[in-house]
């Protein structure tokens, strides 16, 4: 086998590779002697087999694996003689010239045949003496517990029929049948409906119409879905309800107690303060831990600069654009819209996506040089997280997972970036910042994954509804 290589531009490599006909002719002759052994055909003793009879039979399909494995030693090589880190699997351009086929096919002929590859980048690892983070740091306030208290409290209060009109805070249980133009829709029924006013819970004005009403009423609500309403189909549309008021109830006391506090098995009120305030300070946690990362990932991007191999780049921004066009679509929202043109937008998201590639570079680089490993029993103990996501499937996930090795490279690939990035943040300066929560989660654009700018579009999230969709 003779390889060649051709091409040395930038990132890419091609080389041509030659396996002259006599030594396909040996590797066909090797592979069908070993086959005689292990077939049975009938007229001839095991092992007796003619390799001249084999090749009659079976000299195309083994051919076939011939061609194949020697495609395959090509870009083992390929890769080992030039100690080459491949961006992506290589592209082989066999013979189309059917005639050229043929003469390989029959081993009278050269096999020759192309190996396109990508090769990942060749940087150092600059020095981060000089990098300063800043880690924003929030106390949780009494008020802020005291807050989460009086929300759990009035999610678990009873509500008492009450005579007499529905008022801001009470509850009123309906059945209503929603029409556009005058037909019903999909989704725009129902019965023994609780409807909180003020809760802004339902599409927005339904439950403000319902203020003033009695048990017994009947009331014609209209309102219009929001533009970015996540039923396509009902978007932006003009809609009337009718509405039967069957009961009109009045919150209970909101106590704040040890009573409380069992309800949420907790066995004193001071115990379950003690839970809330450790619930909220693994949010401030969390939350100082994006902008942290988001700050030194700031740093790092601005510290390289190293040619990208174009199919990685290609393929993290078709990855971007896919979510930014569903984001789009689910809010029925145009780039106009957002006060830009789709040309602008790539040319925005194309960026992100060159970050994140480049970014994903250098942390698996700094992560192979300082020998960063994932042990099995943390990738296992993060996989039975994530099914402990899925209630009533954890089999299939668990399975789905065990199965698929790319899949599981996935729960795999967090794990490695969180490590990396504690050790880089162990070689620079970090700066902890006294910061109100507003500032700790104001302006959030924290990095959600490998080295990445999150990828959104402009266009607003939709507005969570109930049961009136």
């Amino acid at each position: 086998m003779q390889v060649t290589e051709t091409l040395s531009q930038g990132l890419k490599r091609e080389f041509k590779v030659v396996l002259p006909a006599t030594e396909l002719e040996q590797r066909l002759n090797d592979e069908l002697s070993t086959l005689k052994d292990r077939v049975r055909i009938n007229g001839f003793r095991p092992g007796k087999v003619p390799v001249g009879h084999l090749r009659r039979v079976y000299g195309r399909s083994v051919m076939a694996d011939v061609v194949q494995n020697a495609v395959n030693e090509a870009n083992r090589r390929i890769v080992e003689d030039n100690s080459l880190k491949l961006a992506h699997e290589p592209q082989v351009k066999l013979p189309e010239s059917k005639d050229e086929i043929e003469k390989v096919m029959d081993a009278k002929g050269d096999l020759a045949f192309t190996v396109a590859l990508e090769v990942l980048p060749v940087f150092e690892l600059v020095d981060l003496s000089d990098v300063t983070v800043k880690r924003p740091v929030a106390e949780v306030t009494d008020a802020e517990i005291d807050e989460s208290l009086e929300r759990m409290a009035k999610q678990n209060r009873s509500f008492e029929p009450k005579k007499g009109k529905a008022a801001e805070g009470d509850r009123v249980v309906v059945d209503f049948v929603g029409r556009i133009d005058g037909e019903e829709f999909q989704g725009g029924k129902g019965e023994d409906i609780r409807v909180e006013l003020g809760s802004n819970t339902f599409i927005p004005g339904f439950e403000d119409q319902l203020v003033g009403v009695k048990a017994g009423d009947t009331k014609v609500v209209k309102v219009t879905f929001p533009a970015n309403y996540l039923a396509a189909h009902l978007a932006g549309k003009d809609a009337e309800f009718d509405v039967t008021v069957k009961e009109v109830e009045a919150p209970g006391e909101l106590k704040i107690d040890d009573e409380l506090a069992k309800g949420f098995g907790m066995e004193s009120l001071d115990k379950l303060k003690e839970a809330i305030r450790s619930a909220i300070q693994r949010d401030f946690d969390a939350q100082s831990r994006r902008r942290v990362k988001k700050d030194l990932l700031d740093a790092l991007d601005e510290k390289y600069s190293f040619e990208l191999p174009p199919s990685l780049v290609e393929q993290e921004f078709a990855a971007v654009w896919a979510q930014v066009e569903g984001d789009m679509r689910a809010n029925n929202r145009t780039f106009a819209d957002e006060g830009t043109t789709e040309e602008e937008a790539r040319a925005e998201y194309r960026k992100i996506a060159e970050r994140r590639v480049r970014l994903g570079l250098v942390l698996a680089q700094i992560g192979e040089k300082t020998d960063i490993k994932i042990s099995d029993d943390e990738v296992t103990q993060a996989l039975v997280e994530r099914v402990r996501q899925y209630p009533g499937q954890e089999k299939q996930v668990w399975d789905f997972y065990r199965k698929n090795p790319q899949a599981l490279a996935e729960i795999r690939a967090p794990l490695f970036e969180e490590k990396v990035i504690d050790h880089i943040l162990s070689q620079v300066k970090v700066v902890d910042e006294t910061v109100s929560k507003e500032a700790l989660f104001g302006d959030d654009e924290g990095e959600e994954g490998a080295s990445e700018s999150k990828p959104k579009s402009k266009a607003k999230g939709a507005k969570k509804t109930s049961k009136s969709e």
